[in-house]
């Protein structure tokens, strides 16, 4: 073989190589983005499920809210366009804030509130104003 051939050929050797070693590192780098991928579609799962569980909560909380709030309302004994109902779900409270015009009227709003949510502790901040 003449020398011209010879340097043909190592050089054709040399491309073969080169090219083998290209398709692993490309086999490689697919592997490595393969598994990024799959790692980053596993964190959005996560952060999806935890969002929304975190607006189930804030909806189950509303609901609680205004199950109270509607209670309140709709009890003639009771004044209650002045009261604010806050409810932490998480916490399981519901918080009276706001006014009403006695102290009877006080306690029956925490009353209603206790019967309205059974399972929450009922925080009562109402004031009297006559």
């Amino acid at each position: 073989m003449s020398r011209t051939h010879m340097l043909a050929f190592s050089g054709l050797l040399a491309v073969a190589a080169a090219c083998s070693n290209t398709a692993k590192g490309v086999e490689k780098d697919a592997e490595k983005a393969g598994d990024q991928a799959a790692a980053a579609t596993d964190r959005a799962a996560d952060a999806t499920a935890s969002a929304t569980e975190d607006a189930k909560t804030s909806v189950d909380a509303a609901m609680e809210t205004a199950d109270v709030k509607t209670a309140l309302l709709a009890d003639t004994r009771l004044k209650a366009t002045g009261i604010n109902v806050d409810t932490n779900k998480e916490a399981k409270t519901v918080t009276l804030n706001g006014t009403v015009p006695s102290d009877s009227d006080r306690v029956l709003a925490v009353e209603i509130a206790k019967s309205k949510a059974p399972d929450y502790r009922v925080v009562n901040n109402l004031t009297i104003r006559k």
